[in-house]
Protein backbone atom coordinates (compact mmCIF):
# COMPACT_ATOMS: atom_id res chain seq x y z
CA UNK A 1 0.00 0.00 0.00
CA UNK A 2 0.54 3.39 -0.60
CA UNK A 3 0.75 5.68 2.63
CA UNK A 4 1.32 9.09 2.70
CA UNK A 5 3.03 9.91 6.83
CA UNK A 6 2.60 13.09 8.50
CA UNK A 7 4.98 13.91 11.00
CA UNK A 8 6.93 10.58 10.88
CA UNK A 9 10.75 11.73 11.93
CA UNK A 10 8.87 12.36 15.56
CA UNK A 11 8.49 10.23 18.60
CA UNK A 12 6.12 7.60 17.16
CA UNK A 13 6.93 7.64 13.29
CA UNK A 14 10.37 7.21 14.06
CA UNK A 15 9.70 3.64 14.91
CA UNK A 16 5.77 3.17 12.95
CA UNK A 17 7.95 3.94 9.59
CA UNK A 18 10.42 1.44 9.70
CA UNK A 19 7.57 -1.15 10.83
CA UNK A 20 5.27 -0.32 7.61
CA UNK A 21 8.37 -0.33 5.57
CA UNK A 22 9.42 -4.18 6.98
CA UNK A 23 5.49 -4.67 6.26
CA UNK A 24 6.01 -4.42 2.72
CA UNK A 25 4.36 -0.56 2.13
CA UNK A 26 5.78 2.34 0.17
CA UNK A 27 5.95 5.47 2.40
CA UNK A 28 6.27 8.89 1.74
CA UNK A 29 7.01 11.44 4.95
CA UNK A 30 6.50 14.89 5.38
CA UNK A 31 8.05 16.56 8.73
CA UNK A 32 9.76 19.79 9.58
CA UNK A 33 12.31 17.71 10.39
CA UNK A 34 12.40 20.21 13.57
CA UNK A 35 13.64 17.49 15.81
CA UNK A 36 15.61 15.53 13.73
CA UNK A 37 15.87 12.93 11.33
CA UNK A 38 16.32 9.43 12.55
CA UNK A 39 14.64 7.36 9.72
CA UNK A 40 16.63 4.95 7.82
CA UNK A 41 17.71 5.09 4.05
CA UNK A 42 15.42 2.87 2.10
CA UNK A 43 14.20 1.87 -1.35
CA UNK A 44 10.52 2.45 -0.56
CA UNK A 45 10.72 5.69 1.54
CA UNK A 46 10.50 9.60 0.32
CA UNK A 47 11.59 11.30 3.50
CA UNK A 48 10.88 15.11 2.65
CA UNK A 49 11.84 17.86 4.91
CA UNK A 50 8.66 19.55 4.44
CA UNK A 51 6.17 22.03 5.79
CA UNK A 52 2.18 20.26 5.88
CA UNK A 53 1.57 24.14 4.96
CA UNK A 54 2.46 23.78 1.48
CA UNK A 55 1.15 20.58 0.83
CA UNK A 56 -0.80 21.64 -2.61
CA UNK A 57 2.59 21.78 -4.20
CA UNK A 58 3.27 18.12 -3.16
CA UNK A 59 3.21 15.81 -6.35
CA UNK A 60 1.99 12.69 -5.54
CA UNK A 61 -0.61 10.19 -6.81
CA UNK A 62 -2.31 7.24 -5.93
CA UNK A 63 -2.42 7.35 -1.62
CA UNK A 64 -4.40 5.19 -0.70
CA UNK A 65 -3.92 5.80 2.72
CA UNK A 66 -2.78 9.04 5.22
CA UNK A 67 -1.67 8.60 8.79
CA UNK A 68 -1.67 12.16 10.21
CA UNK A 69 0.81 12.42 13.18
CA UNK A 70 2.01 15.85 12.57
CA UNK A 71 1.07 18.31 15.42
CA UNK A 72 2.96 20.70 18.32
CA UNK A 73 2.96 17.62 20.62
CA UNK A 74 1.77 18.92 24.32
CA UNK A 75 0.70 21.01 26.32
CA UNK A 76 3.36 23.61 27.31
CA UNK A 77 4.58 23.71 23.57
CA UNK A 78 1.66 24.33 21.94
CA UNK A 79 1.25 27.77 24.61
CA UNK A 80 4.98 28.81 23.13
CA UNK A 81 3.01 30.24 20.03
CA UNK A 82 -0.30 29.68 20.51
CA UNK A 83 -0.92 31.08 16.38
CA UNK A 84 1.49 28.35 15.31
CA UNK A 85 -0.43 25.57 17.37
CA UNK A 86 -3.52 26.49 15.56
CA UNK A 87 -1.97 26.48 12.03
CA UNK A 88 0.01 22.84 12.05
CA UNK A 89 -3.10 21.15 13.32
CA UNK A 90 -6.67 22.46 12.52
CA UNK A 91 -5.78 24.86 9.54
CA UNK A 92 -3.23 22.82 8.04
CA UNK A 93 -5.43 19.83 8.77
CA UNK A 94 -8.21 21.26 6.52
CA UNK A 95 -5.75 21.80 3.90
CA UNK A 96 -4.56 18.52 4.49
CA UNK A 97 -8.22 16.77 4.00
CA UNK A 98 -8.87 19.03 0.78
CA UNK A 99 -5.49 17.95 -0.84
CA UNK A 100 -6.38 13.88 -0.09
CA UNK A 101 -9.96 14.53 -1.07
CA UNK A 102 -8.49 16.00 -4.26
CA UNK A 103 -6.29 12.95 -5.32
CA UNK A 104 -8.98 10.35 -3.70
CA UNK A 105 -7.41 9.01 -1.39
CA UNK A 106 -9.35 6.28 0.88
CA UNK A 107 -8.24 7.03 4.38
CA UNK A 108 -6.89 8.99 7.65
CA UNK A 109 -6.17 8.00 10.66
CA UNK A 110 -5.51 10.85 12.93
CA UNK A 111 -3.25 10.76 15.67
CA UNK A 112 -5.53 12.86 18.45
CA UNK A 113 -5.11 12.72 22.09
CA UNK A 114 -6.68 11.31 24.78
CA UNK A 115 -6.10 14.94 26.97
CA UNK A 116 -9.24 15.85 25.14
CA UNK A 117 -11.12 14.86 28.16
CA UNK A 118 -9.21 17.35 30.36
CA UNK A 119 -9.95 16.75 33.94
CA UNK A 120 -12.20 13.34 34.70
CA UNK A 121 -13.09 11.68 37.90
CA UNK A 122 -15.08 8.75 35.82
CA UNK A 123 -13.38 5.14 36.11
CA UNK A 124 -14.62 4.82 33.05
CA UNK A 125 -13.63 7.59 30.28
CA UNK A 126 -15.05 6.10 26.81
CA UNK A 127 -15.68 7.56 23.50
CA UNK A 128 -18.67 8.69 24.08
CA UNK A 129 -17.47 10.75 27.84
CA UNK A 130 -17.86 14.49 26.61
CA UNK A 131 -15.24 16.68 26.08
CA UNK A 132 -13.73 19.19 28.51
CA UNK A 133 -10.50 20.16 27.07
CA UNK A 134 -8.75 22.64 29.90
CA UNK A 135 -5.68 23.71 27.65
CA UNK A 136 -5.16 25.03 24.49
CA UNK A 137 -3.38 21.91 22.83
CA UNK A 138 -6.60 19.93 24.08
CA UNK A 139 -8.88 22.18 22.49
CA UNK A 140 -6.71 22.43 19.20
CA UNK A 141 -6.54 18.55 18.99
CA UNK A 142 -10.44 18.62 19.43
CA UNK A 143 -11.08 21.20 16.75
CA UNK A 144 -8.89 19.05 14.85
CA UNK A 145 -10.62 15.84 15.09
CA UNK A 146 -13.85 17.79 14.09
CA UNK A 147 -12.46 19.26 11.00
CA UNK A 148 -11.64 15.46 9.92
CA UNK A 149 -15.03 14.20 10.98
CA UNK A 150 -16.57 16.63 8.81
CA UNK A 151 -14.57 14.58 5.30
CA UNK A 152 -15.88 11.00 6.88
CA UNK A 153 -18.69 11.09 4.07
CA UNK A 154 -15.50 11.28 0.92
CA UNK A 155 -12.61 9.89 3.46
CA UNK A 156 -12.73 6.64 6.03
CA UNK A 157 -11.79 8.55 9.20
CA UNK A 158 -10.22 6.30 11.91
CA UNK A 159 -9.34 8.91 14.90
CA UNK A 160 -7.38 7.35 17.32
CA UNK A 161 -7.37 9.66 20.91
CA UNK A 162 -4.02 7.93 22.24
CA UNK A 163 -2.81 7.94 26.12
CA UNK A 164 0.97 9.00 27.31
CA UNK A 165 3.11 6.66 24.45
CA UNK A 166 6.15 5.21 26.83
CA UNK A 167 9.12 3.37 25.44
CA UNK A 168 12.30 3.83 23.01
CA UNK A 169 12.39 5.41 20.06
CA UNK A 170 15.39 6.47 18.45
CA UNK A 171 14.14 10.34 18.54
CA UNK A 172 13.56 9.82 21.88
CA UNK A 173 11.52 11.83 24.08
CA UNK A 174 12.61 12.55 27.54
CA UNK A 175 9.60 14.71 28.75
CA UNK A 176 6.86 11.93 28.82
CA UNK A 177 6.00 10.91 32.11
CA UNK A 178 7.74 7.15 32.27
CA UNK A 179 10.39 7.94 30.05
CA UNK A 180 10.80 10.96 32.58
CA UNK A 181 10.87 9.40 35.60
CA UNK A 182 13.09 6.78 34.27
CA UNK A 183 15.59 8.62 32.64
CA UNK A 184 15.93 10.21 36.17
CA UNK A 185 16.32 6.98 37.62
CA UNK A 186 19.18 6.13 35.71
CA UNK A 187 20.44 9.90 35.19
CA UNK A 188 20.25 10.64 38.52
CA UNK A 189 19.27 7.74 41.06
CA UNK A 190 16.39 10.05 41.43
CA UNK A 191 12.75 10.20 40.32
CA UNK A 192 11.25 13.43 41.00
CA UNK A 193 7.55 13.39 41.40
CA UNK A 194 5.47 16.66 41.27
CA UNK A 195 1.94 16.05 43.06
CA UNK A 196 1.55 12.28 42.40
CA UNK A 197 -2.15 11.54 42.62
CA UNK A 198 -2.64 12.50 39.11
CA UNK A 199 -4.20 9.38 36.81
CA UNK A 200 -2.53 9.02 34.06
CA UNK A 201 -3.17 6.28 30.95
CA UNK A 202 -0.25 4.98 29.24
CA UNK A 203 0.68 3.12 25.84
CA UNK A 204 3.94 0.98 24.82
CA UNK A 205 5.10 2.89 21.68
CA UNK A 206 5.24 -0.77 20.05
CA UNK A 207 1.76 -0.78 20.85
CA UNK A 208 1.05 2.52 19.97
CA UNK A 209 2.80 2.02 16.02
CA UNK A 210 0.87 -1.78 16.04
CA UNK A 211 -2.89 0.68 16.37
CA UNK A 212 -2.27 2.48 13.38
CA UNK A 213 -1.44 -0.73 11.30
CA UNK A 214 -4.04 -2.50 12.38
CA UNK A 215 -6.27 0.51 11.39
CA UNK A 216 -4.85 0.57 7.96
CA UNK A 217 -6.51 -2.82 6.91
CA UNK A 218 -9.11 -3.11 9.19
CA UNK A 219 -12.44 -2.85 7.43
CA UNK A 220 -13.81 0.62 6.77
CA UNK A 221 -17.40 -0.41 8.84
CA UNK A 222 -14.95 0.13 11.97
CA UNK A 223 -14.21 3.60 11.16
CA UNK A 224 -14.94 6.39 13.81
CA UNK A 225 -13.19 7.34 17.77
CA UNK A 226 -11.11 4.84 19.38
CA UNK A 227 -9.01 5.93 22.83
CA UNK A 228 -6.07 3.75 22.82
CA UNK A 229 -4.59 3.33 26.49
CA UNK A 230 -4.46 0.42 28.40
CA UNK A 231 -3.07 1.08 31.69
CA UNK A 232 -4.05 3.54 33.79
CA UNK A 233 -1.55 4.54 37.01
CA UNK A 234 -0.76 7.65 39.15
CA UNK A 235 2.49 9.65 38.70
CA UNK A 236 3.37 8.27 41.65
CA UNK A 237 2.44 4.43 41.33
CA UNK A 238 4.71 5.04 38.02
CA UNK A 239 7.85 6.07 40.28
CA UNK A 240 7.12 3.46 42.36
CA UNK A 241 6.67 0.89 39.53
CA UNK A 242 10.48 2.49 37.98
CA UNK A 243 11.93 1.96 41.54
CA UNK A 244 11.54 -1.57 41.18
CA UNK A 245 13.60 -1.60 38.24
CA UNK A 246 15.81 0.73 38.62
CA UNK A 247 17.69 1.70 42.46
CA UNK A 248 16.81 4.83 43.04
CA UNK A 249 14.82 7.09 45.44
CA UNK A 250 11.55 9.16 44.74
CA UNK A 251 11.41 12.84 45.92
CA UNK A 252 7.61 14.20 46.25
CA UNK A 253 6.76 18.19 45.55
CA UNK A 254 3.57 18.46 46.71
CA UNK A 255 3.45 22.62 45.96
CA UNK A 256 4.11 21.64 41.95
CA UNK A 257 1.11 19.63 40.92
CA UNK A 258 -0.04 19.31 37.00
CA UNK A 259 -3.68 19.25 37.29
CA UNK A 260 -5.06 16.61 34.21
CA UNK A 261 -6.27 13.00 35.66
CA UNK A 262 -7.83 11.15 33.47
CA UNK A 263 -8.53 7.48 32.94
CA UNK A 264 -9.00 6.02 29.48
CA UNK A 265 -11.35 2.89 28.25
CA UNK A 266 -10.45 1.49 25.68
CA UNK A 267 -12.99 -1.30 25.58
CA UNK A 268 -14.04 -0.05 21.85
CA UNK A 269 -11.35 -1.19 20.37
CA UNK A 270 -10.47 -4.41 22.15
CA UNK A 271 -14.03 -5.42 20.76
CA UNK A 272 -12.73 -4.42 17.48
CA UNK A 273 -9.74 -7.23 17.40
CA UNK A 274 -6.59 -5.05 18.79
CA UNK A 275 -5.27 -6.86 21.42
CA UNK A 276 -1.84 -5.07 22.94
CA UNK A 277 1.18 -6.56 23.76
CA UNK A 278 3.46 -4.34 25.42
CA UNK A 279 3.40 -3.01 29.28
CA UNK A 280 4.37 0.31 31.05
CA UNK A 281 7.41 -2.37 32.95
CA UNK A 282 8.61 -3.58 29.05
CA UNK A 283 9.31 0.51 28.62
CA UNK A 284 11.26 0.60 31.72
CA UNK A 285 13.14 -2.38 30.69
CA UNK A 286 13.95 -1.17 27.23
CA UNK A 287 14.84 1.98 28.34
CA UNK A 288 17.13 0.98 31.03
CA UNK A 289 18.86 -1.67 28.88
CA UNK A 290 19.74 1.26 25.94
CA UNK A 291 21.17 3.02 28.47
CA UNK A 292 22.99 0.78 30.00
CA UNK A 293 24.57 0.05 26.29
CA UNK A 294 24.75 3.45 25.91
CA UNK A 295 22.31 3.87 22.88
CA UNK A 296 20.11 6.11 24.83
CA UNK A 297 21.85 9.03 25.98
CA UNK A 298 20.70 13.07 27.24
CA UNK A 299 20.37 15.05 24.03
CA UNK A 300 19.11 18.73 23.95
CA UNK A 301 16.08 17.77 21.22
CA UNK A 302 14.74 15.11 23.26
CA UNK A 303 13.19 17.52 25.67
CA UNK A 304 10.65 18.94 23.20
CA UNK A 305 9.57 22.15 24.96
CA UNK A 306 13.16 23.58 25.43
CA UNK A 307 14.27 22.48 21.83
CA UNK A 308 11.01 24.30 20.01
CA UNK A 309 12.00 27.23 22.24
CA UNK A 310 15.13 27.65 20.46
CA UNK A 311 13.79 26.93 17.10
CA UNK A 312 10.91 29.72 17.27
CA UNK A 313 13.86 32.32 18.85
CA UNK A 314 15.94 31.44 15.98
CA UNK A 315 13.19 31.84 13.36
Amino acid sequence: MKILVTGGCGYVGSVLVPKLLKDGHSIINIDTQWFGNYLPKHKNLRNLKFNLSNIKSLKVKNIECCIHLASIANDPMAELDKSLSWETSALNTYSLMEFLKNIKTKRIIYASSGSVYGISKNPRVTEQTPLKPISLYNKVKMVTERVILSYSKSIETFIIRPATVCGYSPRMRLDVTVNALTFSALSKKEIRVFGGKQVRPNIHIDDMCDIYRFFIKTSKKNSGIYNAGFENKSILDIAKFVEKFIKSKIKIYKDRSDPRSYRLDSTKILKVGFKPKKKIKDAIIDLRNNYQRKVLKKKPNFYSLKWLQKILKNN
